[in-house]
């Protein structure tokens, strides 16, 4: 562990040294973030996964940076380079761009313009004219002209001495850092439509006579931007004034009048428009992509957050639809456990026997499966069908939901789904999915890339390795929020279980198939290769319902089950009564249970675990229904106030479905009767919300919401 590292973190993140060093230990050893702020908080200090994750991310960071520094300073003393001086810069170089910029005189180069005027000796005529000492630069080229060496007057010496001087301002540390401060507070983003393909271009027409400051250009409008560039449908440049770039270099380097003083002033300006601002460009452009990039993935990540910890079902006899006109609905009917019972496909939108055909054949399921709800997918045919089936005059307790179905036919074409379902096609997997997506979203989502499931913005334009780094922490943490039903959970499930992974999870599932289920925590010891170490970080998030020890049901570590029996002990009842019988929990002291290794923070979740066993965090379900008689984008019209849910949050609004296979947008100044800085301040995906219509454009599919109060 490098103590540097500690400080440098427990500064910037405002956390007491010895809560990171501890944190860094554990992560070392090989601890996952759920099972840290779970089960070490007196290690850590009761530190949350957003401070842990923090840690382990900066720690991360500082490690690479530190690899660098080693590579730089091997290539350095491999090549003689290396002087106490350089290496003292270089060790106390704090970000990556710094240390680049240190680096870059010494950096092997190709042959560049200042290249060939060294090898033809211009170099002590370059640096006479830099000291800038009152020369006179034509007299002084005189002795430098050699047509054997290629200079055959004096103005290609002095060229080639500029060439020289301007590769010497492009590697000065100091005017580079001016620079980078330059770009980054004063920069501007400039887009211009270069497309003679208007109608493809049409996407594009906000941003075709473009200009936006670097500091404040949003994170959405970034991407639009460099999306429209990468398509050829507009041309992006990022630069600041011109002119101010040349009074911060001049200050810098020019410093007088005369006539050498001159010659430096053209080599810097020339080193500014051929080198300095094509660097500084490509830098505040990674820049801002990376400071874009991470706001993305933080809405992203949020809102995976709030669909996977959507409201459950829960254990129900399903009936699930995929909708379709032509092709017809496929049907699928899941038992308790999602278990496909029946499969097969009804025509509504025929012929009247068809028609009449599937009427009877859908209340025939419903009362052989004794179905308690029936999960109609949200794509096309939804409203029709979900009309159809309301006309059958089902049973009231069967409740009929509409199930987003994005990423359905992404899982039925997948490999998990052909290993799940080998002798059916894609049409019932998709079914499947969605009928289990009502039940568990959480169980049925984790099978699907997350960037198929349609809660992001700009997916495909970001960082691909840092999206996927973030969307597996969240589903991480998601998945151990809610804990695991070890007999029943999904292989794809159960990788997500802290200290398991791919490996362990099918050895779990296999030797749940060979032995029947778990009936205990202790039985996982069994599992081939699952070691003390991924016992110790699993155990706690997995759960055995119909265990003999109630504990091995709830989120009670089984290293803290000593403690439990105890309390138990002390308050002369089995763990059975002290579990089910709250007021025993009053009499409990949890100061007399401290030790040096379990304090109060542990002690707390143990007893609020056992007053609630094993609780889903999830919240309760509630179904939503469309307005009847608006189902496609040609029947919503401006001023009508319409029942919709949540779908996607952006930085600049959400995304509300209301039943016509369009989402609306709600932007931002219209969510509430306030100012809304951040729209998950004031809503969360999958939120039953209620709009109003501003504005309806049919040719360009887009609807216009709001969700202020509207008066009259």
């Amino acid at each position: 562990m490098n103590n540097e590292h500690v400080l440098k973190i427990s500064h910037e993140l405002s956390v007491k040294e010895w809560q990171v060093a501890a944190t860094v230990a554990l992560l070392d050893e090989g601890a996952t973030v759920p099972f840290i702020s779970r089960y070490r908080k007196e290690v850590t200090g009761s530190l949350d996964e957003v401070a842990i994750t923090a840690v382990r991310d900066r720690t991360e960071q500082l490690r690479e940076l530190d690899k660098r520094r080693e590579a730089i300073l091997k290539s350095l003393q491999e090549r003689g380079k290396l002087t106490e001086e350089l290496k003292e810069k270089i060790l106390k170089a704090e970000t990556m761009a710094v240390l680049e910029d240190i680096y870059l005189p010494y950096r092997p180069k190709r042959r560049t313009r200042a290249t060939i005027a060294r090898e033809k000796g211009l170099e002590p005529l370059a640096q006479r004219i830099f000291a800038q000492d009152g020369i006179d630069p034509q007299v002084e080229a005189m002795g430098y002209v050699d047509t054997d060496k290629g200079v055959k007057d004096v103005e290609e010496a002095l060229a080639g001495a500029r060439d020289i001087i301007a590769e010497w301002v492009n590697e000065d540390q100091a005017g580079r850092a001016k620079m980078r401060e330059l770009f980054e507070n004063k920069g501007t983003f400039r887009a211009k439509s270069v497309s003679d393909d208007e109608e493809e271009a049409l996407k594009y027409k906000d941003y075709f006579d473009w200009e936006e400051p670097v500091p404040s250009a949003p994170s959405h409008r970034i991407l639009a931007l460099r999306r429209g560039e990468k398509e050829g449908f507009l041309s992006l440049r990022t630069l600041p004034p011109e002119e101010d770039a040349f009074i911060i270099l001049n200050s810098l380097f020019v410093k007088g009048d005369g006539a050498d003083s001159q010659q430096v002033k053209m080599a810097v300006h020339d080193s500014y428009k051929r080198l300095l601002s094509v660097s500084m460009e490509t830098e505040i452009r990674l820049t801002t992509k990376k400071r874009a990039d991470e706001e993305a993935i933080k809405v992203f990540a949020e809102n995976l957050r709030q669909l996977l910890l959507a409201p459950p079902l829960g254990q129900k006899n399903v009936l699930a639809i995929d909708p379709g006109f032509r092709t017809g609905c496929k049907i699928v009917c899941l038992d308790m456990q999602g278990k496909l019972l029946y499969s097969d496909a009804v025509y509504p939108f025929q012929s009247e026997r068809q028609v009449a055909e599937a009427a009877e054949k859908l209340k025939s399921l419903c009362a052989k499966f004794d179905i308690n709800a029936i999960a109609i997918g949200n794509g096309t045919a939804s409203r029709e069908t979900e009309g159809f089936v309301r006309s059958l005059a089902l049973p009231e307790s069967i409740q009929i939901v509409l199930v987003n179905e994005s990423g359905a036919s992404v899982y039925s074409a997948s490999e998990v789904a052909r290993e799940e379902f080998p002798d059916h096609d894609v049409t019932v997997r998709g079914a499947v999915s969605i009928g289990r997506r009502l039940m568990d979203p959480l169980a049925e989502l984790v099978k699907i890339d997350p960037k198929s499931i349609g809660v992001g913005q700009y997916q495909h334009d970001v960082d691909q390795g840092a999206l996927k780094h973030s969307l597996d922490d969240v589903v991480v943490s998601c998945v151990n929020a809610v804990g695991v039903e070890v007999n029943m959970a999904s292989k794809q499930l159960l990788t997500y279980v802290s200290g398991l992974g791919p490996q362990l999870a099918a050895r779990i599932v296999d030797y749940r198939q060979t032995y029947g289920p778990f009936q205990s925590r202790d039985e996982l010891r069994k599992v081939p290769k699952l070691g003390p170490k991924a016992f110790e970080q699993a155990a706690g998030f997995l759960r055995i319902r119909e265990a003999k020890n109630p504990l091995d049901a709830s989120a009670v570590h089984p290293e803290s089950y000593p403690i439990v029996y105890t309390i138990a002990d002390d308050l002369k009842c089995s763990v059975t009564d002290l579990i089910h019988n709250s007021d025993i929990h009053k009499l409990v002291d949890i100061r007399k249970y401290v030790t040096d290794t379990v304090g109060v923070p542990t002690l707390t979740d143990i007893l609020g675990e056992l007053a609630k066993p094993g609780r889903d965090p999830r919240q309760r379900f509630e179904s939503i229904r469309f307005l009847d008689g608006v189902n496609t984008i040609e029947d919503v019209k401006a001023g009508m106030k319409l029942p919709g849910i949540i779908t996607n949050i952006t930085a600049f609004g959400v995304f509300v479905d209301i039943g016509v296979h369009q989402d609306g947008l709600v932007h931002i100044s219209q969510l509430a009767d306030r100012y809304v800085k951040n729209p998950t301040d004031v809503v969360k995906v999958q939120q039953k919300v209620s709009v109003t219509v501003l504005e309806v454009d049919v040719k360009r599919k887009r609807i216009s919401l709001s969700m202020k109060n509207q008066k009259g």
